[in-house]
């Protein structure tokens, strides 16, 4: 009697949940958007022909300020004589006097000596390679926040490394990829410093509120406190999810899964730092104290040189108005010390190389900047960014939405369109014009309003294929588990991102409307329209 044939089973394509579905269509949408620069020419482009559409109906709204005795603001056309003859004579000081172009310049000269010296990638490995087994999570997370003053260096640099790391105490490295990321991306805003990303956002808050306030100027600092306290609860909340979630559902981590033609030492160093690099960390750390006590000199005597000369209150001081400078400063030298003792910067030759590639890696920047610089000129000069916002406002206090919980809709909105337009500064390009001065006419501040942008920004980073380091991350995470897949990363990351969402909003909430906490120095909760002239 002959065996009988095992029954085969059916060849059934899995079935893909509603969640895939979803991801598959935000990932579509986001391909069929073009370039950021093409995308902000064609914004341009279009409030062109836009106020010429408007302009020839007579499009208007009444002026909301007090004292304006009934105005109304009408749309300034483009396609008239005096739109024609301001676009001619404004077009380059649109692009030159664009608030967030000069101040990221010149922080980023001096984060890039910090950078290429070596100084900060010895900092994130020192910090990391001596963490306890107990603290290693959380070290990791917290090293993730703290390298966005650099840029790309979390993304190069610490998440291979959190993965080698993991790996190398018998954990899935997956998870210390993950733990890294969260705190590289989702965290992206939080910081203990203020850092590049600090001014170019202040910047386009600055445009934007001044389509209601032409005299309003927001600082690189007006966040300060807000993102200082956030470090902390990014580190805490991102330690927990790697460890309770992410961990327990990956399982323990089967080295058959490996690539086996991945180089894992090829592009970061597992090595403790050297005694000539721990004599640089320490040479470093004690310029950057001596630069503060130099600093505090002029800012804690009451007479303080860098006071305002008017209040003698730090408020609108030349030390505020003034802190990319002292970025600059705190990153340059320290970073130029570190090099000299450590001999990867010996002369000044090697310090303009510095800046020189720092400026280099800018460029794609400075053409966005031209284009965006247009778009919100252009919006600001016909009377559309005041014209949307009225209209808005007057839509939120018809339904009522003018309470705290405007800023929950805000940040989920945030949130959602940073899935398909992942760079920071091009959503807050397009988005500030509108929301800025829509939240002003409500009666919240502009630097209240940044703050609840960042994080909405933030925390939908990691779940994004848009992002632009997502393909490095999908690459360094198929390292260690062959033809892993966009859908594997985003499961991994989405409880971060959704923890993040809820946790960081409900600390802002706290932190603003229950204990009555100043976003940044100087900075108010609430706005007052000025008086019209």
């Amino acid at each position: 009697m002959s065996a009988e044939k095992p029954q085969q089973r059916p060849n059934i394509e899995p079935q893909r949940g509603w969640f895939t579905r979803f991801l598959d269509t935000v990932e579509w949408l986001g391909n069929l958007l073009p370039h950021p620069v093409t995308l902000f020419a064609i914004f341009a482009l279009t409030v062109v022909l836009a106020s010429g559409l408007a302009g020839y109906f007579n499009v208007n709204v009444l002026d909301p300020r007090p004292g304006s005795l009934g105005e109304e603001i009408y749309v300034n056309s483009l396609l008239s004589g005096d739109g024609l003859r301001w676009m001619v004579s404004n077009l380059v000081k649109n692009f030159t006097g664009f608030p967030p172009l000069g101040v990221v310049l010149v922080a980023i000269l001096g984060v890039g000596i910090a950078e290429r010296s070596g100084l900060l990638e010895a900092m994130m490995r020192g910090m990391v390679m001596n963490a306890s087994p107990r603290m290693v999570t959380v070290t990791i997370v917290f090293a993730g926040v703290i390298s966005n003053t650099a840029s790309e260096l979390g993304y190069v640099v610490l998440i291979p490394l959190a993965a080698l790391i993991f790996h190398s105490l018998g954990r899935h490295p997956l998870a210390g990829l993950a733990a890294a990321f969260a705190g590289v991306s989702a965290g992206y805003s939080a910081n203990l410093f203020i850092g590049t990303v600090d001014p170019l956002l202040a910047g386009f808050t600055t445009s934007a509120a001044q389509i209601i306030d032409p005299d309003y100027v927001v600082g690189p600092e007006m966040n300060w406190y807000f993102m200082f306290v956030s470090t902390f609860l990014i580190a805490a909340m991102g330690a927990f999810i790697t460890e309770k979630i992410v961990e327990p559902k990956l399982g323990k981590y089967n080295p058959d899964d490996m690539d086996p033609d991945a180089d894992l030492d090829s592009d970061v160093s597992m090595d403790k730092l050297t005694k000539v690099e721990r004599k640089g960390l320490i040479m470093a750390g004690l310029t950057f104290v001596a630069l503060l006590a130099v600093l505090a000199i002029t800012i804690v005597p009451e007479g303080g040189v860098l006071r305002n000369q008017e209040t003698g209150g730090i408020a609108r001081s030349p030390f505020l108005n003034g802190i990319v400078v002292f970025i600059f400063i705190t990153f340059a030298i320290p970073g130029f010390v570190y090099g000299f003792v450590t001999k990867t910067m010996t002369n000044d030759r090697d310090v303009i190389n510095a800046m020189a590639a720092s400026m280099s890696s800018m460029g794609l920047y400075i053409v966005l900047v031209f284009f965006a610089a247009q778009f919100v000129a252009f919006f600001d000069w016909t009377n559309f960014g005041t014209i949307l916002a009225v209209n808005g406002a007057n839509f939120l206090q018809f339904i009522n939405l003018t309470g705290p919980e405007v800023f929950v809709f805000f940040i989920l909105m945030c949130g959602f369109v940073n899935l398909m337009l992942g760079s920071a500064s091009a959503q807050w390009a397009v988005t500030a014009p509108i929301f800025v001065p829509m939240l002003m006419l409500v009666g919240y501040s502009p630097e209240l309003i940044q703050a609840a942008y960042r994080i909405g920004d933030s925390v939908t980073n990691i779940i994004t294929p848009m992002m632009s380091y997502f393909g490095l991350i999908l690459a360094v995470a198929a390292r260690y588990q062959k033809n892993l897949g966009i859908g594997t990363l985003i499961a991994i990351m989405l409880p971060y991102s959704m923890v993040f969402m809820v946790g960081w909003t409900l600390l802002f909430y706290v932190f603003v409307f229950v204990l009555g906490l100043p976003v940044g120095p100087g900075a108010e909760t609430y706005y007052s329209l000025p008086p019209a002239p």
